[in-house]
């Protein structure tokens, strides 16, 4: 019989196995996939952005829904610590633009090779099998069935099944199904750091664009998001870092409707910009007016701009009146997109929604619902921006749930486990 059994082989599952062997438990880890970890392999673009070199306050910024849940974990186990707990496992590691921390080799492979290294050292029994129900008694967990038929005898559970982004990763919300069986309300799950659906973007498809401004504005004119950065056109619409960022703001497509402005030029005001639109054509007056834009914007979108602006692509730049000059002026300035919806949870780098967070206690992640139970990681109702502060979460979250856990375990048995 193990003590915990941590269901999960992901950022937080296996945090949360290593901190509760470390405090002496007998841990066993079940993990669907025959490798641990494979959502981790995806992240950063293959070169897992693991935290952010950041403060807690700064992080807890960067979490807009359900942050004061995570003042308690995040405070225990900060991202100083986090990083320091890599590099102790032999991992160097380096501060990129934004705070964002990679492994110094840039690959995915070395974070989850040391995890996998540190699990087995710590003595996880590491089992390759898909955990199906939570087995209850007078309220207490006592066991995981799993989907070989085996039974697994515990003392405590620690659920970290992920949420549902990147199926294909395991995260098809076993975890929500196996919390709800016991008690727990989930907030239906939806796509967060998610791309975006937008009209007129597929000519630029693969274009991108650094360095510039996105507004976005919901129903009411009011704006939710304002940020500079980069982003990307692709046939459906809109992605990139800026993007995705916005995309956490925009969770109401049911009631609301929002709008993303791109500020093609951030860095110059509508002065600035009039006086050099002013010299490009005056320099390039016999030439077409598209191609006097080229030593401005990108030639493919060029078009689009030429037909916001409702001006003749061959237009001579000597013709430009004006008022034309003007309306292109405010198009480079607020390139409109009203957005028609977001993609698919599939597709989303996290998932929002999950477990309530009013039903789980945030010192230790423990239940308050179920006796023995605990949850981490994305599997609750808390997700963040881009830049490496959700894997924070997955870090601290853990830690937090194998210190209740390992803890729960010795009052249990009365004595140290």
């Amino acid at each position: 019989m193990s003590d915990i059994i941590v269901i999960g082989g992901g950022a937080a599952g296996c945090m949360a196995a290593l901190t509760a062997a470390a405090q002496g438990a007998k841990v066993r880890l079940l993990e669907r996939n025959p490798k641990l970890g494979r959502k981790l392999y995806i992240t950063g673009k293959g070169r897992c952005n693991l935290t952010n070199n950041s403060t807690v306050p700064e992080c807890l910024a960067n979490i807009p829904h359900n942050s004061k849940f995570l003042i308690s974990s995040l405070s225990q186990f900060p991202p100083e610590e986090a990083m320091a707990f890599f590099e102790t496992l032999g991992v160097p590691l380096k501060t990129e633009r934004g705070n964002r921390v990679f492994p110094r080799s840039d690959k995915a492979a070395d974070i989850i090779d040391a995890l996998l290294y540190a699990l087995r050292k710590a003595g996880v029994d590491i089992v390759c099998d898909r955990a199906q129900a939570l087995v209850l008694e007078n309220g207490a967990v006592i066991a995981a069935k799993g989907e070989s038929g085996q039974k697994y005898i515990c003392k405590a559970i620690i659920l970290a099944t992920g949420g549902v982004s990147y199926p294909a990763t395991g995260s098809t919300g076993d975890g929500y199904r196996m919390a709800k069986a016991v008690g727990h309300t989930v907030q239906p799950p939806c796509g967060s750091l998610v791309p975006l659906e937008a009209e007129d973007c597929a000519p630029m498809q693969g274009l991108s664009l650094r360095n510039v401004g996105l507004r976005v504005k919901n129903r009411k004119n009011k704006v939710i998001f304002q940020e500079q950065g980069e982003l990307l056109f692709t046939h459906f619409g809109l992605s990139g870092p800026l993007v995705l960022s916005a995309s956490a703001h925009m969770r109401n497509f049911g009631t609301d409707r929002y709008t993303a402005y791109i500020d093609l030029k951030p860095a110059l005001d509508e002065e600035t910009l009039d006086r050099r639109l002013v010299r490009e054509l005056g320099e390039g007056a016999n030439r077409t007016l598209s191609h006097v834009l080229e030593t401005l914007e990108p030639k493919s979108l060029i078009p689009l701009l030429l037909k916001r602006a409702d001006i003749p692509g061959g237009e001579k730049a000597n013709a430009v009146t004006k008022v034309q000059r003007r309306r292109l002026l405010e198009t480079m300035k607020a390139l409109t997109f009203p957005i028609i919806a977001s993609r698919p949870v599939e597709e989303a780098i996290v998932t929002a929604g999950g477990v309530t967070v009013q039903e789980v206690y945030p010192k230790d992640m423990a239940s308050k619902l179920c006796k023995g139970l605990y949850l981490a990681g994305e599997i609750l109702d808390v997700d963040a921006y881009t830049g490496g502060f959700n894997l924070q979460i997955a870090w601290s979250t853990g830690r937090a749930a194998g210190l209740g856990a390992a803890a729960y375990c010795r009052e249990d048995s009365g004595n140290e486990v």
